[in-house]
């Protein structure tokens, strides 16, 4: 089901609570509403569809990906963007990595490793801060 997006900046800043088998429907709520904005979206966190659960899915390449409880646990090479989102109104500066290493759990609870580059990790970073409560 497609989803109002939150732009209640006092709801985003809040840090998100771990996803439990419970939230399943809920990333599928966010894979339908990230779907549905697609021609301005590359990613969403549950909390932008006013769900505070560390879920996140993003566009990679024209392939969906569902991560839940995603952590960065390494990055290198940090450099500075302007980004936007769906949340929030015009563009901000933030300090992104160009290679991270994600830990997360797929849909089945199986924890998986994966590292990320370039744009991908990009947004992935973006994602985990709104899991983080982080208003960039």
């Amino acid at each position: 089901m497609i989803r109002e997006i939150m732009k209640d900046e006092m709801f985003l800043a809040q840090r998100s609570a771990p996803a439990t088998a419970e939230d399943l429907p809920v990333a599928e709520d966010l894979l339908d509403t990230l779907k549905a904005h697609g021609d301005s979206c590359v990613g969403m966190a549950a909390n932008m569809i006013g769900i505070s659960r560390r879920i996140i899915v993003f566009d990679d390449g024209g392939t969906y990906f569902l991560m839940l409880n995603p952590e960065i646990i390494r990055k290198s090479e940090p450099y500075e963007t302007q980004e936007s989102c769906l949340s929030l109104t015009g563009t901000r500066k933030t300090k992104r990595w160009r290679s991270i290493k994600v830990q997360y759990q797929t849909d089945q609870f199986q924890t998986r490793y994966k590292t990320f580059t370039g744009w991908t990790a990009q947004i992935i970073q973006h994602e985990i801060d709104h899991c983080n409560g982080v208003i960039i």
